[in-house]
């Protein structure tokens, strides 16, 4: 299958889903990673997709992408419940964050964002961040979608994560092949060309998700 550099040059406005906290971290290297990410889409004109929040980490790059290339580059998915916690108890104005979509639950949120994207970053960030890293990597196991996957491993965030991969396939739980779901990229820089250089992992589950709801 092709890299996924065909598909950006192809399809007009390429959108890529971030996963990252709801605070940011106690490190200033995340934030700034944070800033950089949007410049980065900025350059590249990619449009992100996120959980909606206005806070940590989800604040900073959805709020420095808007500023450089303006309202209709980002789209913030959040469930009702998380208002109060991820939006300070009110929607976020478009002129700083963007669109803004309200759903009822998490799954709804995490559907919308895999239909919407064509690549999903991990910045650092706790459980939530997890969850939803872990539900694409798998939908990408399964042949749900074969869209890039890049951890953004700042300052060694992930070391822990990306060992826990490899202790995994040693110990028959992961099959080597499927390693390559996950692009580990170190710098921000390095997040670009793995999202144009990813090719598909071998030996993903070859299933027909049409009458199950495609993501």
């Amino acid at each position: 299958m092709a890299s996924t550099a065909a598909t950006i040059s192809a399809a007009g406005a390429f959108t890529v889903c971030v996963f990252c906290g709801a605070n940011p971290g106690a490190s200033p290297q995340y934030q700034q990673a944070a800033y950089d990410l949007a410049a980065l889409f900025h350059k590249n004109s990619w449009n992100l997709v996120y959980g909606g929040g206005t806070v940590g980490l989800m604040g900073a790059v959805s709020r420095t992408l808007v500023s450089l290339s303006g309202p209709t580059s980002v789209h913030g998915i959040i469930p009702r419940p998380l208002i109060k916690f991820e939006q300070g108890g009110v929607i976020a104005p478009a002129s700083e964050y963007g669109t803004t979509t309200v759903v009822e639950d998490m799954h709804a949120r995490k559907a919308m964002m895999g239909r919407l994207s064509k690549a999903f970053v991990v910045m650092p960030g706790g459980f939530g961040t997890m969850e939803e890293f872990f539900e694409v990597v798998t939908w990408n196991q399964l042949g749900i979608h074969d869209c890039p996957v890049v951890v953004l491993n700042i300052g060694g965030f992930y070391d822990g994560l990306l060992g826990w991969v490899t202790k995994a396939i040693e110990e028959g739980f992961i099959k080597e092949n499927l390693r390559g779901i996950i692009v580990e990229a170190k710098t921000v820089d390095e997040v670009e060309e793995a999202i144009r250089n990813y090719t598909p992992a071998e030996g993903r589950f070859d299933l027909d998700w049409k009458s199950e709801g495609k993501v």
